[in-house]
């Protein structure tokens, strides 16, 4: 999640926003994807339903949840149908959401088990309505599964915290994997795609998190297609290079409806393709840029690239 563009402050109260209709642009050919309607993805929806849990790949209508459920693949989202905070990019609900439930640790340790993942996400919307941001539910997620599945590997996407003071630290001795933190586009777009966020305070978490534990592989993630510039989105990679950011994700933004932001712009693969040539020079272990790129596809997959790359680099496994 996540020139100085300095945000308001997040409401104490949900926000109402009312945005006009905004016409769907056709899609190219390169954006394609097929209906989740295998075995897999039944049976994976299956698990999470019985554990009472979400995803957000159900949540943020994400594009690549028929591949991931194919393969059992899932990211799991805590009290994740309703957010605090209104954006325009994301098809989660904004509202007042409810009351964290303490058993939930658990229930994700228990599909993790039961679904066989040797990799799990857990994220959350922001709960700007909670002292700690949901900090502290993260931390128990992480020790349940820690306690449960020893084996699988741990990356947690989370909010901002923002103005919620030793949240990121409390996350960070959890010790996951990787810390992910999407900046989801470049500053001057703050204010229509991402409004009561941070730029620089989203850099600040990313950098805190290696200052504090450099074991932890740092993540974060942008979309483009939003009529950002190319020389904006260079300036973000030197920016999370300069946090020590180990994996950058660059993706197509898609809108989600008409009451979101428009696509200014179909972005065609060969433009990934350079943004990841560029992203590699500048110094990231890991690189993950396509039109159908998503912060948590191939997770797994990715998590054992990253730790072989920096073995590579550094000799650290």
């Amino acid at each position: 999640m996540v020139v100085v563009l300095d945000i308001a402050s997040p409401p104490r109260h949900p926000e109402k926003v009312h945005r006009p209709d905004v016409p769907a642009s056709k899609k190219p050919p390169w954006i394609r994807v097929k209906a989740p309607v295998s075995k897999g993805y039944r049976e994976t929806q299956a698990i999470v339903r019985a554990h009472g849990l979400h995803t957000v790949c159900e949540e943020a209508g994400c594009p690549k949840i028929g591949e991931c459920s194919e393969r059992k693949h899932a990211t799991f989202i805590f009290r994740g149908d309703t957010r605090t905070r209104s954006c325009a990019f994301s098809n989660v609900k904004t509202g007042l959401p409810g009351a964290l439930d303490a058993a939930e640790p658990v229930r994700v340790a228990q599909a993790t088990v039961k679904l066989g993942l040797k990799h799990v996400v857990v994220t959350s919307v922001d709960r700007d309505d909670l002292d700690d941001g949901g900090a502290a539910h993260f931390a128990a997620i992480i020790r349940a599964l820690r306690e449960q599945c020893p084996a699988t590997t741990i990356e947690v996407l989370t909010p901002d915290f923002l103005r919620k003071e030793g949240a990121a630290e409390v996350v960070i001795a959890a010790k996951p994997d990787v810390f992910n933190h999407n900046l989801e586009t470049v500053p001057a777009k703050y204010l229509t795609v991402r409004p009561g966020a941070r730029y620089f305070a989203s850099i600040r978490l990313l950098q805190r998190v290696k200052e504090v534990d450099p074991t932890i592989f740092t993540k974060s993630g942008i979309m483009v297609g939003l009529g950002e510039e190319r020389n904006e989105i260079l300036q973000v990679m030197a920016d999370l290079r300069a946090a020590d950011v180990d994996f950058l994700t660059i993706e197509q933004y898609l809108q989600p409806s008409r009451k979101h932001h428009a696509v200014e712009r179909f972005v065609p693969p060969e433009e990934f393709k350079a943004y990841e040539t560029i992203a590699y020079a500048k110094g990231f272990l890991m690189v993950s840029s396509s039109p159908l790129t998503r912060s948590s596809h191939h997770a797994g997959d990715d998590f054992t690239r990253l730790r072989a790359a920096r073995e590579a680099r550094y000799g650290i496994s």
